[in-house]
This record gives C-alpha cells, sequence and structure tokens, in this order.
C-alpha cells in the first residue's frame, strides 16, 4: 500500500530503516550491541550476564543480524558477534533532520522562560 504524500520520505528511501529501529526498540538488544561496541563476543559472553536462556539471547541476536546491525562470523566450534554500526548511520541520519525542530523548541521555550522571568521579576517589586 503507498502512503499518498511520503513517497519521498527518508524512511521510504531507506528500507533497511524500519528494521534497525525495530532492533533498537528492545533494551536487551540495545544491551547486546553496548557490549559488542567493546569487541566480539560468542552467545555465552553475551548470555552471561542476562536472566535469560541462550536460545533466547540467539533470537535477539537474529534480530539484530536481519537489520544488518551485527554480523556472525565462524571461528572453529565459536561464531561470534561482531557490531557493524554502519546500518545505525540512516538512523542517525534520520534523526537529525528533526534536531531543527528540537533546537527552535529550546529556543522558544527559552525565550518564553526568559519573559516570565521578567514578568515575575517586576511583579515583585511593587
Amino acid at each position: 500500500m503507498e502512503h499518498i504524500g511520503y513517497a519521498n520520505s527518508p524512511a521510504h528511501a531507506t528500507p533497511g530503516l524500519d528494521a534497525v529501529f525495530a532492533a533498537l526498540a528492545d533494551p536487551t538488544r540495545r544491551a547486546i550491541l553496548t557490549r559488542l561496541a567493546a569487541g566480539d563476543a560468542s552467545v555465552n559472553e553475551i548470555a552471561a550476564p542476562f536472566e535469560m536462556s541462550q536460545p533466547a539471547v540467539s533470537k535477539h541476536l537474529k534480530v539484530l543480524e536481519r537489520a544488518g546491525l551485527i554480523e556472525r562470523a565462524v571461528d572453529k566450534q565459536r561464531r561470534p558477534a561482531r557490531l557493524k554500526a554502519e546500518p545505525m548511520a540512516a538512523a542517525v541520519e534520520w534523526l537529525e533532520e528533526f534536531r531543527c525542530f528540537w533546537s527552535g523548541s529550546f529556543d522558544q521555550l527559552d525565550g518564553l522562560l526568559e519573559e516570565l522571568k521578567k514578568t515575575e521579576s517586576r511583579g515583585g517589586k511593587k
């Protein structure tokens, strides 16, 4: 189904963006990515700090792998996972488009707070 008016949006220009955000939506997967930022790790090493089974961790790894955020190598009997941060660049790029909005909103809030302080200080001097 085509969304009218959304055809040129960055989310549709990068098909993997939805998968990246879906993968990043889970706190366990974000913790796994944080762990992998320190270096490659096996499923056992990744599962150690979590109170979940290896199969559960493997499911999280599959989601991260499908999103392109990790890759799995074969090293003898080990299958270490390795962080691939490149797909996150598309997510960061998409989020950057909202920086102007947030900056403008914060600037407006700062202006309003300054105006309220001036009004309050004038009211207190009477």
